[in-house]
């Protein structure tokens, strides 16, 4: 009876991944941004992908559209492999991307945007305005007449009513006033939550981005350098200055503060 138990668990079933890419090497053209790349993403997971700018971490979620030319390697989706599959056979399949450009649609409404490429599930109009009610407020308002921190509450909003297992959200705070990061922060909280929705956020704000997410990889020249729990990883400052931060002081205040690199690709 022993024998046979431990077979049993000998054999225990491994869960599929949601996500992986194994040996990923891409870019554009005859460029090679990305080098080596191998990760996994399991079903309602959330990771965080960190660097300094211009280390290949916006290029990695254009890779897992089908945005790039990978040159080497395997994407799979729910172990299929999808590395030749164009971007939008991916977003039908249930990848959804929200870019740093956010790209709504300008001269249609609110609720237009959100409902011209919704599909059945979770995330209905209902939904996306609970999450967003500034969008509710504004669902007649055309979207070239929104702020900007309310197109990138579209834009999110948007991609949710796809209704997606996996969304990759491209440096979703850049350039905001302190009160829309703070909403659009406490939303991304609640989808990383959301048991139907995988998050890959790419952010500059490595605390929040920590903060919100199971697990993080920082980046550095087109290769996964680090990987750690986002807690862990929250909590070793000299790590994260090592990777993504230059530390310098400042003699006025007595503080010290992380300043990001430059020129994102």
């Amino acid at each position: 009876m022993r024998g046979f138990a431990r077979s049993i668990s000998a054999r225990r079933i491994v869960a599929e991944p949601l996500l992986a890419l194994t040996d990923i090497r891409a870019g554009y053209g005859s460029a090679v941004v990305l080098d080596g790349v191998s990760l996994e993403m399991p079903a309602n997971s959330s990771l965080a992908v960190l660097g300094r700018n211009g280390v290949g971490k916006s290029t990695l979620l254009l890779t897992i559209m089908g945005f790039t030319d990978v040159k080497r390697g395997v994407i799979a989706w729910r172990g299929r492999d999808i590395t030749r599959a164009p971007s939008h056979r991916r977003a039908l399949d249930g990848i959804a991307w929200v870019a740093q450009e956010r790209e709504i649609f300008p001269s249609l409404s609110v609720e237009e945007n959100l409902t011209v490429a919704s599909r059945p599930g979770r995330w209905d109009l209902a939904a996306a305005y609970e999450l967003f009610p500034r969008l509710q407020e504004r669902r007649r308002n055309r979207g070239n007449h929104l702020s900007g921190g309310e197109q990138q509450m579209l834009a999110v909003a948007r991609a949710l009513m796809t209704n997606p297992a996996l969304l990759l959200l491209d440096e979703p705070l850049e350039g905001l006033a302190p009160i829309i990061v703070e909403e659009l922060t406490e939303a991304i909280r609640r989808m990383a939550a959301d048991e139907g929705t995988a998050l890959v956020l790419v952010e500059q704000h490595s605390d929040i981005a920590l903060s919100l997410t199971e697990n993080a990889i920082v980046m550095e020249r087109g290769t996964i350098v680090y990987r750690a729990p986002s807690r862990e990883l929250l909590d070793d400052q000299a790590t994260l200055d090592r990777f993504i931060g230059l530390r310098i002081d400042d003699s006025a205040t007595g503080t010290t503060s992380s300043l990001p690199g430059s020129d994102e690709i």
